[in-house]
């Protein structure tokens, strides 16, 4: 190898060192201005303060070609602070699609009792959160026991760069909520999220009942409190009908009685558990067009002795016809086996990633409350 590359490479290894000292000593004293505001009653945000910081900063590199690269880590740098200032000052915040009484808020609230929640209009909405910074996680269904897993929320893990982070389950009870004064003979339709829809599809046909989709479970409670219509119904939590006050005119009306939803935890950092029983971790993939390609991948996961839980395979939507495929497996892939069946997978798929760590959590319960 070149000598000179050799030297830039370890140049870079030693300023590394220096800036992560740095970057420590830095957020320390963010976290004294952090401080200071929260005694003072200051915002977080600082416009004219980050401005002083730059017309300081930027005049240190006077070369024409660096300066646009030194501004964004100057502004990435200042986001990073205001990130870890919130955090020390509001605690964390959680991301959740839905309003009050979703499923999401309420699984939200089990795994982060102390966090401050934050209603999404959507998966996706919830997910960008994170990624923009506005908040620390986000708490997204992946999975439901009865009606399958959510795509457009595996769609997300794939394409974006947030890491699952823990995977929690939910029992979820069904239940039919309408105006106050209404019956169940009245209803001649319900809202609810398509899953809830699925889950609850015996009963809605059963009573002849139309069924319309909405965005969120309890989205569709709210819009029939403020409707007051008795011939309309909506499917959502228990929960749900105390915050919209609406009438629970049946319970546990979902078909299968162990009805389970798993949430996903995503975050910016991969945050893997510590080793140990249990730990599970989150792989997808796409295999290279050639014959025997995904039984090559699916033998050289097990042949580095990981236990597969989970094989799917879904749409690739940037290419026609192809798929990429989800693996949950037992073990951990920051292991010396993980790396091993890192590098042999590299070789048999075109793309690759390790999409989350997690350790296998008990079921979040809460009774007849859900």
């Amino acid at each position: 190898m070149d000598d000179r590359l050799n030297e830039a490479r370890e140049e870079i290894r030693r300023v590394d060192a220096e800036m992560a000292e740095l970057f420590r000593r830095r957020m320390a004293a963010a976290a004294t201005v952090a401080a200071y505001k929260k005694d003072h009653g200051l915002p977080i945000l600082d416009s004219a303060q980050e401005q002083r910081v730059l017309d300081r900063c930027l005049p240190l590199v006077p070369e024409t070609e660096l300066q646009g690269y030194y501004l964004s880590y100057l502004e990435n740098l200042m986001d990073l602070s205001k990130r870890y200032q919130r955090l020390l000052t509001e605690g964390r915040r959680v991301a959740y699609s839905g309003v009050p009484g979703a499923f999401a808020q309420i699984a939200a609230e089990r795994i982060f009792p102390d966090a401050l929640l934050i209603s999404c209009p959507s998966f996706e909405a919830a997910y960008s959160a994170v990624e923009r910074g506005e908040c620390d996680s986000a708490v997204i269904p992946i999975e439901n026991s009865y009606a399958g897993d959510v795509n457009s929320v595996i769609d997300l893990m794939f394409e974006g760069d947030l890491y699952v982070t823990g995977v929690y389950s939910l029992p979820v009870m069904q239940n039919l909520l309408g105006v106050p004064g209404g019956t169940t003979a009245q209803v001649r339709r319900v809202l609810s999220h398509p899953q809830a829809l699925r889950q609850c599809e015996g009963y809605i046909r059963a009573h002849g009942w139309e069924a319309v989709p909405a965005v969120n479970t309890a989205v569709a409670a709210k819009e029939i409190a403020r409707a007051g219509d008795p011939s309309a119904a909506a499917i959502a939590s228990a929960e749900t009908a105390e915050l919209w006050g609406l009438e629970l005119l049946e319970r546990h009306i979902n078909e299968s009685e162990g009805n389970t939803t798993r949430f996903a935890v995503f975050s910016k950092a991969a945050e893997p558990p510590e080793s140990g029983e249990g730990n599970r971790f989150i792989l997808m993939f796409v295999v290279r067009d050639a014959p025997g390609a995904l039984a090559a991948a699916i033998n050289v996961i097990g042949n580095c002795g990981f236990n597969m839980k989970v094989l799917r395979s879904y749409p690739y939507k940037k290419r026609a016809w192809q798929f990429y495929f989800y693996v949950e497996a037992e073990g951990d892939a920051r292991s010396i086996d993980g790396q091993l069946m890192l590098q042999a997978l590299s070789r048999q798929c075109d793309t690759f990633k390790v999409a989350g760590h997690y350790s296998v959590e008990p079921e979040l319960k809460d009774g007849e409350s859900l």
